[in-house]
């Protein structure tokens, strides 16, 4: 007391202004929760790879919500830089790094960008936390990522909720990639239009919470090289680029497609580049236990074959088989034994596949005549469309 009456009165108010104005906290209220049997969990994601993902981030503090729905943190980090945080809503006694990434509107988390001595307010409903959270004048980050929730959530919506492919099915199973293509495509596009770093991530991320871009390796690359340019040393920049080297990539477009020896249905081994095309060739990965590899053959393939093989259109044909007399039988029972079909028949170990990176089928990649990927994994209309484009120019 005796110091305190040292110090005049104008610095008290002007430290206690400062300490209230510097004071970090992030704190807020869930609506819905009847009684004291929920955690909210803060997450730092070390890595890169740790945004969106269950179990990776590190719990740096978790508070229990009480009756009235209020909680706060009292550990938040301490650096002067931006962090990205995650918020997590757990029932109490549930694991807190889990986060659900299925559904939009049931997901149990969002991310936040903290800086130090901001103080967060959030507002959210307990049974749709991601969806419904709201933050009291947010930052101009917090906005970005607060639309790109609201991008996810709609493009969700479009494509792919209440949706029930039968999978099993060949056109089904296409109309499925098709729809998960759309609603990436909706969070590729806000990446690449934003100029925020953590929320481009995010989007990243969201693009494919199992960390599987083999179908948008592009979009990937893309990312780095603009990043690259304006944050080069962020580490999570460092970390994205790694992933978008290619060795770790399928065949990008643009790409002159490797010059790959093919066992063929022949029995001879023939150079890729001594069988394209004289205008286009496509390069189709298929299998005879590929439902909907045999649609394509006959629906797709067969007709465009017919129409333009004379014109300068090409079909080389790799088929994951280990059983040659299946391959065979398959081929003759579509049609697709009319077209150049090659086989390591090793199955999914098959050499070819590991050469140009690919995991999943049906996949095609489509050549021009030097042999460079100019589109890849088209299929049904958008293929045939392509086709028919190229050929009547």
């Amino acid at each position: 007391m005796h110091l305190l009456k040292k110090i005049p009165a104008f610095l008290l108010v002007i430290l206690s202004f400062t300490a209230c104005t510097t004071s970090p906290s992030i704190s807020g209220k869930i609506e819905g929760i009847e009684k004291e049997n929920a955690t909210v969990y803060l997450i730092q994601p070390a890595t890169f790879q740790d945004v969106a993902a269950s179990y990776l981030g590190k719990i740096i503090d978790s508070a229990i919500v009480k009756s009235d729905g209020s909680f706060r943190f009292k550990h938040l980090p301490t650096g002067k830089e931006p962090t990205l945080l995650e918020l997590a809503v757990q029932p109490t006694g549930k694991t807190g790094s889990y986060l659900e990434n299925d559904n939009p509107k049931e997901a149990n988390y969002m991310p936040i960008v903290y800086q130090f001595g901001e103080p967060i307010h959030i507002t959210a409903k307990y049974n749709e936390f991601q969806q419904s959270f709201k933050l009291d004048q947010p930052s101009e980050i917090n906005k970005a990522l607060l639309a790109l929730r609201d991008i996810k959530s709609t493009a969700y919506q479009t494509y792919l909720a209440e949706k029930k492919w039968q999978v099993e099915e060949g056109d089904e199973l296409m109309a499925k990639e098709h729809a998960v293509l759309q609603y990436q495509k909706a969070l590729m596009e806000f990446a690449d239009g934003t100029m925020q770093l953590f929320p481009a991530l995010v989007a990243l991320r969201w693009v494919s919470p199992e960390k599987d871009y083999e179908r948008v390796p592009e979009f990937l690359v893309d990312q780095c090289n603009k990043w690259n340019k304006t944050q080069p040393d962020h580490p999570w920049v460092k970390q994205l680029c790694k992933k978008s080297e290619p060795e770790n990539l399928p065949v990008l477009i643009g790409d002159e497609f490797p010059n790959i020896q093919l066992p063929m249905m022949t029995k001879d081994t023939l150079l890729l580049n001594d069988l394209l095309g004289k205008k286009l060739t496509i390069v189709d990965l298929w299998a005879s236990w590929c439902a909907p590899c045999r649609i394509e053959n006959r629906k797709v393939l067969v007709p465009l074959y017919n129409e333009y093989h004379e014109q300068g259109l090409e079909i080389v044909a790799y088929a994951l088989e280990s059983d040659e007399a299946a391959w065979k039988a398959a081929a003759t029972r579509d049609g697709a034994d009319r077209w150049l079909q090659a086989s390591d028949l090793q199955g999914d170990d098959a050499p070819f596949l590991k050469k140009i990176r690919v995991r999943t089928i049906p996949a095609n990649f489509i050549l021009d005549s030097n042999g460079v990927v100019i589109v890849k994994n088209l299929h049904g209309e958008e293929l045939t469309n392509l086709v028919e484009s190229n050929f009547e120019k």
